[in-house]
C-alpha cells in the first residue's frame, strides 16, 4: 500500500466520519421524557447578548455543524497530503502526525462522552494517518527542480 493510498483512504474515511456525524446528531430523538425535556428546554429557552437571541439548542447545533465542516477540511487535507507525499513527505509527514494525534485525542473524547462508533472512526483515521505518517517521514525527499540543475 503506498503512502498516497492510506491518505486518500484516510480522505474518505473521514467523509464517511463526516456524513455518519451529521445524520446520527441530526436525527437524534431522546428516548425518555427526561431527555426530551433537556432538548426542548435547549430548543425553546433563549437569551440575548450583544442585542441578538440565541438558545442552547443553536449552540448545539451549531457546534455540531462546524464538527462536520472540521471533519470536511481533515478530508481534503488528507487528500492533499496524498499528492505532497510526493514531493515532500517529510512536510506531509509532519501533517500526518498532527491529524493522526487529533484523531487519537478524538478516540479518548468518544470513548468517555460520546459511543463506539465515533470512536471506532477516531481511532481508524488516527491509525491510518500514523502509519503513513510514519513510512512518509521514512521516504526520501524527491529533487527539486533546482537542485537537479
Amino acid at each position: 500500500m503506498t503512502n498516497t493510498t492510506l491518505y486518500r483512504i484516510s480522505s474518505a474515511v473521514f467523509v464517511l466520519f463526516a456524513a455518519g456525524h451529521t445524520l446520527g446528531f441530526l436525527g437524534f430523538t431522546p428516548s425518555s421524557a427526561a431527555g426530551l425535556a433537556v432538548r426542548d428546554a435547549m430548543n425553546n429557552v433563549h437569551f440575548t447578548e450583544d442585542g441578538s437571541t440565541f438558545s442552547y439548542g443553536g449552540f448545539y447545533l451549531g457546534l455540531g455543524l462546524s464538527v462536520t465542516a472540521f471533519m470536511l477540511f481533515e478530508s481534503f487535507l488528507a487528500w492533499q497530503l496524498g499528492a505532497m507525499v510526493r514531493t515532500t513527505p517529510r512536510a506531509a509527514a509532519s501533517i500526518a502526525w498532527a491529524l493522526s494525534l487529533l484523531q487519537f485525542v478524538s478516540f479518548a473524547l468518544s470513548l468517555r462522552y460520546f459511543a463506539a462508533i465515533p470512536a471506532t472512526f477516531s481511532l481508524v483515521l488516527a491509525i491510518c494517518l500514523a502509519w503513513a505518517a510514519w513510512r512518509s517521514a521514512a521516504t526520501p525527499q524527491a529533487a527539486s527542480p533546482k537542485a537537479s540543475s
